[in-house]
């Protein structure tokens, strides 16, 4: 039972690295959520996985709670919101897809040689599953630094909030009432971002950071 564990909780958590490569290489905004619904979808089955290795209950309320927020409300809001502002729909990089992969894949190494560095006391299912949630974080931000879009980087956050969620469930699980100021957190979050997003657009017409960049530097 013990190499069963193991076994599943490496291919979910693998399963969420893998799915942020697949984000990073998504150019519709679109099936960009879609494939950030699926991440959300994993994250869910991996917190729930935990919460049946560790016979930790209350992690299923995590995972709950994962799967509502995170594979449904805020997908269809962002959908929603991008139908309302009639955003473009095509999504640029500040570098080529080649690069940004390349850049991964090295992130993906790094994160591995420090968890198995720092990490080496600790159990080796923890260990694993904090190499592949730093992974995920890295691979987060890499998403908000190479994409041009707004909304685009909003999901490049919520990745990288994902792979914090994975990080703390796989070290054992964390309190209930943190788990749920999290999730109201996240959803605070997705509101304040959305009336900015609308703002944004109001204002310049456009949400893409490179455009308000130029505006920005036109005013100087």
């Amino acid at each position: 039972m013990k190499g069963l564990a193991f076994d599943v909780a490496h291919l979910l958590a693998g399963g969420l690295v893998l799915i942020s490569f697949m984000l990073l290489y998504q150019n519709r905004l679109y099936a960009l959520l879609n494939v950030f619904a699926l991440q959300a979808v994993v994250l869910s089955l991996s917190v729930a996985w935990q919460a049946y290795v560790q016979d930790a209950n209350h992690l299923y309320i995590t995972a709950a709670i994962a799967f509502a927020f995170k594979a449904v409300i805020i997908p269809l809001a962002l959908h929603r919101i991008i139908a309302q502002l009639g955003i473009q729909r095509d999504v640029e990089n500040v570098v080529g897809v080649g690069p940004t992969m390349l850049g991964g894949l090295a992130l993906v190494a790094l994160s591995e040689v420090v968890m198995l560095r720092i990490a080496s006391d600790v159990d080796v299912l923890a260990q694993e599953d904090l190499a592949f949630a730093l992974s995920v974080v890295l691979l987060g931000m890499l998403m908000m630094v190479v994409r041009r879009n707004a909304v685009s980087m909003v999901v490049g956050f919520m990745s990288l909030e994902n792979g914090l969620i994975l990080a703390a469930t796989g070290a054992k699980g964390m309190p209930l009432v943190v788990e749920i100021s999290v999730a109201f957190s996240v959803l605070v979050a997705l509101v304040v971002i959305g009336v900015f997003l609308f703002r944004i657009s109001e204002r310049f017409d456009t949400v893409d950071a490179h455009a308000l960049d130029r505006f920005q530097g036109d005013r100087r």
